[in-house]
């Protein structure tokens, strides 16, 4: 298997390299040199790889402006991919998924990408307070005036995806066909549900956090020194060696960098690989912050998990089961605000 060979994005029709370049870390928040940034794109672009997926929350649109720059000159070789739901600081209001929010979110997007139109829109994250009659009718209109030619969802729970189907059948609506859930080897939640009701509805999947924030770089061990860039400048708490959860994730990685090393390769290169090997998943976003990062990343590209490997991974963090929470679901409003548990 080749990870930078095509394959559908589900049943859309588009074709998408099976690495795709994801841009969170490019602008204030990760790298902020520009110039920097657009050098790794056009290096991922020369690599083969031919999805880029950003959002407009990503160091408050400078991501989107990075992309859009790089992408001057080579936009028809790309299928270009953002997302929106959060608010931006005073621009878009309270955020959301509602048809205000996301027609001034779309055209933002465009603005800053300098583009005509979007190959892939996807929604954030769900939003509760919206009706998806709402939500699915704004992206309908906005995919018959030519601003995107496909959207999807982002980091929903399975119910969701299942209801939002039902809803487009229901109100003659056009539905998301395309997922990007949180997946890797040390959250494997989605296999659950989230990736088999993805495979039966014929939805694309492009899955993030290969690396698990980080945790699968094979730089943050059990005894070793506490590294303080990157994403865990970004998120400090996340990386407290005093943490259970983190304790857990440590433990975890010492497994793992066994089982690659029985194959041969770095940890980064097992975990870039690992989702590929299901067989709903059509792309992986990589995050890279360096050239380095992202060269280290390609190598993953023609790597096969043979069985005894993954049968390997499988006794160290089970199908279906998370050493984190990866997709946040105990923010769900349901379960984290206590009036809603009790009568």
């Amino acid at each position: 298997m080749t990870s930078l060979a095509s394959t559908k994005l589900g049943a859309t029709g588009i074709t998408v390299s099976r690495l795709g370049l994801g841009t969170m870390m490019f602008g204030h928040a990760g790298n902020p040199d520009h110039d920097d940034c657009i050098r790794i794109i056009h290096a991922a672009l020369d690599a083969g790889i031919t999805l880029i997926d950003t959002a407009d929350m990503y160091s408050g649109g400078e991501s989107e402006e990075i992309v859009g720059a790089a992408l001057r000159h080579r936009r028809d070789e790309v299928v270009l991919a953002t997302k929106g739901h959060f608010p931006l600081e005073g621009a878009l209001g309270a955020g959301g998924n509602s048809r205000r929010h996301l027609t001034l979110a779309v055209e933002a997007s465009l603005r800053r990408l300098g583009v005509d139109h979007l190959d892939l829109y996807q929604v954030h994250r769900p939003d509760w307070s919206t009706d998806l009659e709402e939500t699915l009718g704004v992206l309908t209109d906005l995919v018959r005036a030519g601003k995107i030619r496909a959207f999807g969802c982002s980091t929903y729970p399975a119910f969701e995806i299942v209801e939002s189907h039902r809803v487009a059948e229901q109100r003659g609506l056009m539905r998301f066909r395309t997922e990007q859930p949180p997946y890797n080897l040390l959250a494997r939640g989605v296999e659950r549900d989230v990736l088999p009701v993805a495979q039966r509805w014929g939805m694309g999947v492009l899955t993030w956090s290969p690396l698990a924030f980080g945790f699968l770089t094979g730089r943050h061990r059990k005894n070793g020194p506490v590294v303080s860039e990157g994403r865990a400048a970004l998120r400090p708490a996340w990386f407290d060696p005093n943490d259970p959860v983190t304790a857990r994730k440590l433990e975890v990685v010492e497994r793992l960098v066994a089982v690659a090393d029985g194959l041969g390769c770095s940890l980064p290169a097992l975990a870039t690989a690992f989702p590929l090997h299901h067989p709903a998943v059509s792309s992986v976003l990589l995050g890279p912050r360096t050239a380095v990062q992202l060269a280290d990343s390609l190598r993953s590209a023609d790597l096969v998990i043979d069985d005894a490997a993954l049968d390997a991974i499988d006794e160290i963090v089970p199908p279906g089961t998370d050493v984190y929470d990866a997709g946040n679901w105990t923010s769900l409003p349901w379960i984290a605000e206590r009036h809603r548990r009790r009568v």
